[in-house]
């Protein structure tokens, strides 16, 4: 059936040609968008002049000698009328057209006798003829991972998808412009690094020919970031990819979203305030608060004793029971020791650490401390979480004695905090998972069997 369908527009696509029109032009002579055209149809239609629009055709309703069609720019939908005593061609573009091609529409803007703002086209272009038929609708979850492979339909099919993208662009810009205002400098760090570090995770593999040598995506810029404050930066920040070698559900895919900042003379404390800052236009309500343990006690229904319990099994306790009942935004304070490989200790117990994280919905938004600067504590914590990789746990942090030597020549008291843009902008918009929110989610491959449909 798909395969007629294509047979059938490929047979248009030949007609087209054949009339010496070339189906797909370099330039279109579009001059106003959709939205803009709808925006000042006032003026627009009591002018003289036309108007020229070009979009995508999502419907076509035949009346003979009158042919109705909406058209999608991206902007805004816009009635297009056709009509046999008035479109150039146009019984050739009423046989030849199909839903999905990109058009372009020369005429005048006026309201139907229903009152529908319209364009009566005087002349039609094709812009792109689409080969492949575009899909009615979509419907129920046995069409999920359909539309998460073929965003790209989903997209114009779909508002809403359409409007969290949108929102999600909204995000981002947003906090860079929060933080920029702020006094805070965005930079890059390398993707590719020699060890990977700054997280507690698996990271990918890859290797560089030139070089001889393994490199891995980074899991976090952390470790770089911190650089730049031992290099006199006090405000830095980042915003990009990273990667970790790591289950799909609707808290992970394994390369997501990050912010990344780190600010000289603050602490964790002083960060929490200024994190409800960056937030406060994305996440709403009170923010309540609860230590660590204390939330293992209150929600996992069990005393610990942070001296002797296995820092995995006692991250694996927290996951499981305490997390997915914080469903409210909820900060979880004094995270042990055996957890946080590079934050520092609270003065009063140095089984625990002066760092945070905030929860909603379940999943962690947010993870920030007080950065470790004292280089002999931060060598012995990485030697520890060493001994643990070599002893077979591929998520523990690397021992990098380049970062060592950089904090041996002094860092300053300093917090830094990660915020996931993707867990974020799901709360924001109202999803239950990230896939919904990441433009292209990672996803099994699918084996392509159809060619791309050879020029005639």
């Amino acid at each position: 059936m798909l395969d007629d369908l294509v047979k059938e527009r490929l047979k248009k696509l030949g007609s087209i040609r054949d009339a010496g029109r070339d189906p797909y032009p370099i330039k279109s002579r579009r001059n106003t968008d959709i939205s803009d055209s709808l925006k000042n149809f006032s003026a627009l239609s009591r002018g003289k002049n036309n108007v020229t629009v070009g979009g995508r055709v999502m419907s076509m309703r035949d009346q003979g000698g009158v042919a109705f069609l909406d058209v999608y720019d991206g902007t805004g939908t816009i009635q297009t009328v056709a009509m046999k005593k008035g479109t150039n061609h146009f019984s050739f573009w009423k046989e030849n057209l199909d839903i999905g091609d990109f058009i372009e529409i020369r005429g005048k803007l006026f309201k139907t006798k229903r009152g529908q703002k319209s364009i009566s086209a005087d002349s039609m272009r094709m812009l792109s003829k689409s080969i492949r038929p575009v899909p009615a609708k979509w419907y129920g979850l046995k069409d999920e991972e359909e539309r998460l492979r073929k965003r790209y339909l989903d997209m114009f099919l779909d508002a809403d998808t359409k409007a969290v993208i949108e929102k999600r662009s909204e995000v981002i810009m947003r906090i860079r412009k929060f933080l920029w205002e702020n006094g805070f400098m965005e930079v890059e760090t390398p993707v590719l690094q020699p060890i990977p570090g700054g997280a507690l995770a698996r990271p990918f593999v890859t290797h560089h020919n030139a070089l001889g040598s393994d490199f891995y995506l980074r899991i976090a810029p952390e470790l770089y970031l911190k650089k730049l404050l031992v290099g006199g930066f006090n405000k830095v920040f980042e915003i990009g990819r990273v990667f970790r070698n790591e289950g799909i559900d609707r808290d992970h895919n394994p390369e997501f979203t990050m912010l990344e900042l780190y600010w000289a003379y603050q602490d964790a404390r002083g960060l929490v305030t200024f994190v409800k800052k960056v937030l406060k236009p994305f996440v709403g309500g009170i923010w309540r608060e609860i230590s660590y343990i204390k939330a293992i006690e209150k929600y996992g229904g069990r005393k610990v004793d942070i001296t002797k319990v296995k820092s995995s099994k006692l991250d694996e306790l927290f996951k499981k029971t305490v997390r997915p009942k914080l469903i409210k935004p909820t900060i979880v304070y004094d995270i042990p020791k055996s957890l946080s490989p590079l934050s520092k200790s609270k003065e009063d117990n140095p089984f625990i650490t002066d760092r945070f994280q905030l929860i909603i919905d379940g999943m962690e938004i947010v993870n920030g401390f007080s950065e470790l600067n004292d280089p002999i504590d931060q060598r012995e914590r990485m030697e520890e979480q060493e001994k643990l990789y070599r002893a077979g746990d591929e998520e523990a942090s690397r021992l990098d004695e380049d970062f060592l030597e950089a904090i041996e020549y002094g860092m300053p008291p300093a917090a830094g905090v990660g915020i996931g843009i993707d867990r974020l902008v799901a709360v924001y918009s109202g999803k239950k998972s990230i896939k919904d929110v990441i433009i292209f989610p990672t996803l099994r491959s699918k084996r392509r069997t159809r060619k791309t449909p050879a020029k005639k």
